[in-house]
């Protein structure tokens, strides 16, 4: 990676009993924390956000990414239908579940007494 100038930011000691906010924003660049044991970030009493306009990665090179919560949403995921019977999806479906196409696109499918993930589903054949 070529870089023309480095721009460090060394925060000693914020102020803990600050009302206001703390930002660290590149609006023109692209804005990287490194250190050798690790890096944190927590919000110990409020939500944490991370968002992006494009794609959101995470990426573990050596472990495992690890969601831990009492409840884990996906929201928007795409619904898959066996492409032999596309009216088998309802739209009052109650449970779903997770399934997992061979490329590792994520998507939910109809629950029934057996798994009802196809590597068929439209979601595979068009991803």
């Amino acid at each position: 990676m070529e870089q023309s100038a480095e721009h460090v930011l060394y925060i000693y000691r914020p102020r803990e009993h600050s009302s206001s906010s703390f930002r660290l924003e590149s609006p023109t660049r692209t804005l990287t924390m490194e250190a050798p044991r690790g890096v944190e970030v927590s919000a110990a009493k409020g939500p944490l956000k991370v968002s992006g306009r494009k794609d959101l990665q995470l990426e573990s090179t050596e472990g495992e990414i690890l969601l831990d919560a009492r409840t884990i949403q996906l929201g928007r995921l795409p619904l898959g239908v066996y492409t032999q019977s596309p009216s088998r999806a309802s739209g009052e479906q109650a449970v779903y579940e997770v399934c997992v196409c061979p490329s590792g696109k994520i998507y939910r499918a109809p629950a029934e007494t057996s798994s009802t993930c196809q590597a068929m589903s439209n979601i595979c054949l068009w991803s």
